[in-house]
């Protein structure tokens, strides 16, 4: 069993651990993983989101998230949470109930927020199997 295995969506200082894993096993994780640089852009972005949301990561990598990709998440919820963090130079590791709705029927998820005061990569977990 390796690392990315025994990862879960609720698992305890969980932004340190993502930004050890690569690309593949990103991919072993069961729950999305968006990850964000300071401009906004996708980073990183796992199979499991991109089969959930129906995006490849060819279309997604590069982005602007909260404008191009998810402008779904573009609200005081989630986007807000990121910039007050990143304005008081603040750690955030939030979790909350939400509802997706862009390029698919309303979807009942649990999103992790997590970034860090000089994190080059911040993240939205999608947990959809609640």
């Amino acid at each position: 069993m390796n690392t990315a295995t025994t990862l879960s969506f609720t698992t305890p200082a969980l932004l340190e651990q993502l930004a050890q894993l690569n690309a593949d096993q990103l991919d072993e994780l069961d729950f999305g993983v968006i990850g964000f640089d300071a401009e906004t852009n996708v980073c990183r972005y796992n199979r499991t989101e991109s089969e959930a949301a129906g995006l490849t990561g060819p279309r997604v990598l590069g982005q602007p998230l909260f404008t191009n990709v998810a402008p779904c998440l573009n609200n005081f919820m989630v986007g807000q949470r990121f910039d007050d963090a990143e304005d008081g130079n603040t750690a955030l590791d939030d979790t909350i109930d939400y509802v997706l709705t862009l390029r698919m029927r309303p979807i009942k998820v649990k999103l992790r927020l997590l970034a860090e005061p000089g994190s080059a990569v911040r993240y939205v977990l999608v947990q959809r199997r609640l």
